[in-house]
């Protein structure tokens, strides 16, 4: 056991180090990395993992469905959170609800499951998403247009890739290559820029930050062990599923913040200490997972 879990998690943190000390030499500009990373790299990532022939979405009903309850049951226990400790809920929901299910979740998902599940890993993070840059982004803004939040690449991307799904209907497979390989390659890259953003951490941010860095993956484990049960998961879903919940907050959460000005240096405290601690929370998330694998 510790050894598969070793062999998921060293090679996630070994890439991760690489980028932060990549970024305490070099410190890189990553504006225009992130912004190809979420309007090419990300949908194209989505749509092939969702319209892939292997990816069957009645086999995944169930943990779909309890991916979005975590997301959703999430930001309720993060509201009444945020109340009670006198935290900015703008600032908070988004960040407990939203997990790096994207540029950690896949390739962890990738190396403790193997390819056969990861379209069940894209799914979960589909659902993410497409939470996200709808109501994700209302809750982070209030002047979000609806417009804006419907039209991004993400969403559409989703969207067409639970079409195919669905229908059967997909791109010629000569083209679906040329979209894996532009999506595939998002994985390591985001791992990489993970580690560069760590180098932005600093002392004064560690207290404010560890509310939403703990809240996170705690939240979401209390909530995903009772809802694997509830909806009686097969074993694999409910090993995504445990995965799934106890990630760290989303990266992607501070681009918003950062644009809407919703107290972005706060929101990155909160990211950079959850990321950090996964270390501590992703290993005790595959014991759960793998325990009965």
């Amino acid at each position: 056991m510790l050894l598969r879990i070793a062999g998921v998690i060293v090679p996630v943190f070994f890439i991760v180090a690489v980028g932060y000390a990549y970024g305490r030499r070099v410190r890189p500009d990553l504006g225009t990395f992130n912004r190809i990373v979420l309007d090419v790299m990300a949908p194209m990532l989505v749509y092939t993992g969702l319209a892939n022939k292997d990816f069957h979405l009645a086999e995944h009903q169930g943990l779909i469905v309890a991916g979005a309850l975590v997301v959703l049951l999430s930001g309720l226990a993060a509201w009444a959170l945020a109340r009670t400790a006198g935290a900015q809920p703008r600032t908070l929901v988004p960040v407990v609800m939203f997990n790096n299910s994207g540029n950690m979740g896949l390739p962890l998902a990738m190396l403790a499951f193997g390819p056969s599940q990861f379209g069940a890993a894209v799914a979960l993070f589909s659902v993410s998403s497409l939470f996200h840059f709808s109501l994700g982004a209302r809750i982070t803004s209030a002047h979000a247009t609806t417009r804006e939040l419907l039209l991004s690449p993400l969403m559409v991307s989703s969207a067409l890739g639970f079409a195919s799904a669905f229908s059967g209907v997909r791109p010629p497979e000569i083209l679906m290559t040329g979209m894996r390989m532009l999506g595939e390659p998002m994985l390591p890259l985001m791992l990489l820029a993970l580690g560069v953003r760590l180098t932005a951490l600093r002392r004064s941010d560690v207290s404010p930050g560890l509310l939403g860095a703990f809240a996170r993956p705690l939240i979401g484990l209390g909530l995903a062990l009772p809802l694997a049960w509830w909806l009686d998961l097969a074993p694999d879903a409910r090993a995504q599923l445990m995965l799934f919940a106890a990630l760290p907050p989303a990266v992607m959460q501070f681009l918003l913040a950062e644009r809407y000005r919703q107290e972005p240096q706060r929101v990155a405290a909160m990211i950079l200490l959850g990321n950090a601690l996964a270390v501590v929370f992703v290993p005790l998330a595959l014991v759960l997972a793998l325990q009965r694998q």
